[in-house]
């Protein structure tokens, strides 16, 4: 009996240093990936944005070449297998599927071309997605981690969304409130280890917030207004989602795949003409309007440039997506909500004279927007933390993620990410 018990402690520690060495090798190639492709797209959409901008013409072309390259990776190298973003990884939770290695090339170079060609949506959907696969691939190599599939999954994911916002909370709340939405032992020490090592990689290469801003202080007085913007942000959810799902039936009623890339090219090309504000992630445009937020002359072509960028940017989203572009609606709604939170800002201060500070409106309405896009609320609050550096924001940025969360799940039952399942069931 004591050899016994001796040979399983054994085995136990064994399996949990399996686990331990798995995660932490997980942790490091998605955080490495992640962090990689950050600054790959980013430098090279700043070069293409620049040409662009002297040279309008290149709006309508640029999109046209990315997308003809993504058809011609996607039809010969990849072999005419698809790419379904997020609801890749739903689906290997829900059966015996793991996500196979083609998904990490596919996904990085496809996310990389659609952004950085003026595709305007973001990386995050292809750092989860490949993240995963990373966690997936894992799974299969030792005989005792192939029951964990789901956790490493979820340690992969973690570790690349942490990577990627500067933020391990934001990594940890996004596989619990989207993927997993339970809590084990195992689900714990995978993706703890997996955050703790994409998080030191993070601090090694000195990573720092995407829109480093000093937030000096809130309102209370505020308040109420901060609650109209959670409920105005949870409303364009809605509409972001069903543009997205609009576009996506419409374009794969055309059956020749190459003509949603010349559809979808012209349609991007046109818009992107008259509001280069839409240009791939638009995080340039978030930047350059949080930096004269607070100088901004409230004008009629201010606010009708504000709403024209609100209303189109769903559906130049959904284009992008539609026609074979690589990603989701992580960077969609964090723009929309940016931009959402300038526009109330100046329409409260000239019309209402409400003194609100636009800054703060900007950066709530990112994790409002959020928040009732993916309906995952303490991963927005996190998240957009984490993106500006600054935590001064956290008890309204908190509420008003709730309010929008709630007002969006008012008016629709499910989002991008839970339609198809939601459908099916």
């Amino acid at each position: 009996m004591p050899d016994f018990n001796t040979r399983k402690k054994k085995l136990t520690r064994l399996q949990l240093q399996t686990l331990i060495i798995a995660s932490a090798i997980i942790g490091f190639l998605a955080a490495l990936l992640a962090i990689s492709l950050k600054h790959i797209t980013e430098h090279y959409e700043d070069i293409f944005f620049a040409k662009a901008e002297t040279n309008w013409y290149l709006f309508l072309i640029l999109p046209f070449i990315g997308l003809s390259v993504i058809y011609l990776l996607r039809k010969y190298l990849f072999k005419n297998k698809e790419n379904k973003g997020i609801k890749e990884v739903f689906e290997s939770f829900k059966t015996d599927k793991s996500l196979p290695a083609y998904k990490i090339p596919s996904h990085y170079l496809n996310g990389f071309l659609t952004v950085i060609f003026g595709g305007s949506t973001g990386i995050e959907v292809s750092t989860v997605v490949s993240s995963a696969a990373i966690g997936s691939i894992a799974h299969s190599k030792e005989k005792f981690l192939r029951k964990y599939k789901n956790e490493l999954i979820c340690a992969g994911t973690a570790a690349g969304i942490a990577a990627l916002f500067t933020s391990p909370m934001a990594g940890f709340l996004f596989v619990y409130e989207v993927l997993s939405k339970k809590i084990s032992k195992v689900f714990l020490i995978a993706t703890f280890i997996a955050i703790g090592v994409a998080t030191a990689l993070s601090f090694f290469l000195h990573e720092t917030a995407l829109f480093a801003v000093n937030i000096q202080t809130w309102h209370w007085h505020a308040f109420p207004y901060f609650i109209l913007l959670g409920i105005i942000s949870g409303l364009n959810s809605v509409y972001l989602t069903k543009t997205v799902l609009f576009f996506k039936k419409k374009f794969t009623n055309i059956k020749t795949k190459y003509h949603r890339v010349i559809l979808g090219s012209a349609i991007i090309g046109i818009s992107l003409a008259f509001f280069p504000e839409l240009f791939g992630d638009g995080y340039h445009a978030i930047k350059q309007n949080i930096a004269t937020s607070s100088s901004v002359i409230p004008t009629l072509s201010v606010f009708m440039t504000l709403l024209g960028i609100i209303i189109l940017k769903p559906i130049i989203t959904s284009v992008t997506l539609s026609a074979g572009g690589d990603g989701g609606v992580f960077a969609p709604s964090i723009f929309i909500g940016a931009f959402i939170g300038l526009f109330t800002a100046l329409l409260l201060n000239k019309y209402a004279n409400a003194e609100v500070i636009p800054i703060n409106f900007m950066i709530i309405g990112m994790a409002a927007m959020l928040s009732a896009s993916i309906s995952a609320p303490f991963t927005a609050l996190f998240l957009v933390c984490g993106l500006v550096g600054d935590y001064t924001l956290f008890v309204p940025i908190l509420i008003v993620c709730f309010v929008s969360k709630f007002t969006a799940e008012r008016f629709c039952s499910y989002t991008v990410y839970t339609y198809q399942e939601k459908a099916t069931a």
